[in-house]
């Protein structure tokens, strides 16, 4: 049987790496790092997380949920890992942001059919191959791609937030609660730093004057051949200066809304809040939840310290902004991730234009499972899209090419439900929970009668 080369070690690359070796297929995994670094990565480690360390809701009923179960029911590796190295998020899965990573690169360092070669690929291989090279493909492999998809890329602007260390976080202030709403959180999971109206307005006026690293920079990272699209932002991670410039209220009711979040001090909502979420297992380190940002680092310590309970945060990483490259999926992929302009080739991961940790696991997954069946000689595998991998999938390959953007996991892209017999509109958790049943009902239906025709 033929060798299959995997270009990226990502999440995605990683998960398609398993799932090919686990068919009895010989894997090369390239990964350029620590070779030529991305800027963003900071550990040699495959499959590492540079954003949030959230791999988002874990609640059943919610999107990332049920992608999540779509997940585990097909045997995932790196879900598998996640689970291992959880840490407390309350409705979420978070992961140790340097155990997860070590746990994936020791499991693929131990399979007999892996091989890892820390090497940049410059040219599309020839031969079975999946791209997985990420949204921070390197400038020459980036390259490659556009040839082969007759179009330039589409670059985005995406963001990491700040993680600070938990003993400098003034406790006197700042308080551990639950929101009380929809059972998002368990108590004490986060923590929370509370703002009234005059000290939020402060802060989103320091953050309109605040300085920012001068986005021209990643530019000269870019060949001249291909266009940056500078001034692009992706909507699902929008630096947080960004929101703040739409309108005064925007943060209140966005990243730092207060609902459900009683400061004991007062017994009351405050005017807004900044949740800080635990990033590693030991639980000395916290992330500031949605606060991406590209304000230069001393801004960075000297507003975000305005933040009531911030006033001494000592930083152990400032966010900082980085290119997020994909493809013109609609154009070049069929829903089963195989490249429309050569059958030996599958792309897998953000370069899908699947956004979201999750969802970029999923399509390694699928990548991995559909090449390995083209090799063995059967049909591949296109999932319903009542579920939330078939939709992601079909979204991404059948989206207007005039207006192409990453999606991440979401019902909207879903089929309607049948409507109520009753009548009445459903509420929106009822309307989530059918969703999430009907997406595994159809899932498991689908997967028993593909899996039987491999027997």
């Amino acid at each position: 049987m033929q060798e299959v080369t995997i270009v990226g070690g990502g999440l995605a690359g990683s998960e398609a790496a398993w799932q090919l070796a686990e068919q009895g297929i010989d894997v090369k995994l390239y990964e350029m790092r620590p070779v030529l670094n991305t800027g963003a990565h900071i550990s040699e480690d495959l499959a590492e997380l540079v954003c949030s360390n959230s791999l988002g809701s874990d609640l059943p009923d919610r999107c990332g949920g049920l992608l999540k179960r779509e997940m585990e029911r097909m045997d995932s590796l790196l879900m598998r890992c996640a689970r291992a190295t959880s840490v407390p998020a309350g409705g979420c899965l978070a992961v140790d942001r340097d155990a997860f990573p070590r746990k994936v690169t020791e499991a693929l360092e131990a399979h007999p059919r892996i091989e890892i070669i820390r090497e940049e690929i410059k040219t599309i291989p020839s031969g079975p191959t999946i791209i997985a090279s990420g949204p921070l493909t390197s400038p020459t492999f980036s390259e490659a791609i556009a040839e082969l998809g007759g179009k330039d890329h589409l670059f985005f602007y995406d963001a990491i937030s700040p993680i600070v260390e938990l003993d400098s976080v003034n406790m006197d202030i700042a308080y551990r609660a639950s929101r009380h709403e929809c059972g998002e959180q368990v108590e004490g999971d986060y923590i929370n730093c509370p703002l009234n109206r005059s000290e939020y307005e402060n802060f989103v006026e320091a953050l309109a004057t605040a300085e920012r690293i001068e986005l021209e920079s990643f530019e000269r990272d870019i060949d001249a051949g291909v266009k940056t699209g500078l001034h692009k932002f992706f909507e699902g991670c929008l630096p947080i200066e960004i929101l703040a410039a739409r309108g005064k209220d925007t943060l209140a009711y966005g990243p730092m809304r207060p609902v459900g979040l009683d400061d004991p001090r007062t017994g009351r909502w405050p005017h807004a809040v900044l949740q800080l979420r635990q990033d590693n297992i030991a639980g000395s380190l916290f992330n500031l939840v949605g606060f991406q940002t590209n304000l230069k680092f001393p801004e960075q310590k000297r507003v975000f310290a305005m933040i009531p309970g911030l006033e001494k945060a000592e930083f152990v990483r400032y966010g900082q902004m980085h290119r997020n490259t994909f493809v013109h999926a609609p154009e070049l992929l069929h829903p089963t991730l195989q490249c429309t302009r050569r059958e030996d080739l599958f792309f897998a991961g953000q370069i899908t234009g699947v956004e979201g940790y999750a969802g970029n696991i999923a399509t390694g997954l699928l990548a991995g499972r559909n090449l390995a069946l083209q090799l063995q000689g059967k049909d591949m595998w296109t999932f319903p899209e009542t579920t939330m991998i078939g939709a992601l999938c079909h979204y991404v390959t059948h989206a207007d090419p005039k207006d192409f953007q990453p999606m991440k996991a979401n019902y909207g892209i879903l089929p309607a439900l049948p409507p109520p017999e009753n009548g009445r509109k459903r509420k929106k958790r009822d309307r989530a929970a059918l969703y999430a049943a009907r997406a595994m009902e159809d899932l498991e239906q689908y997967l028993n009668r593909v899996e039987g025709a491999l027997v």
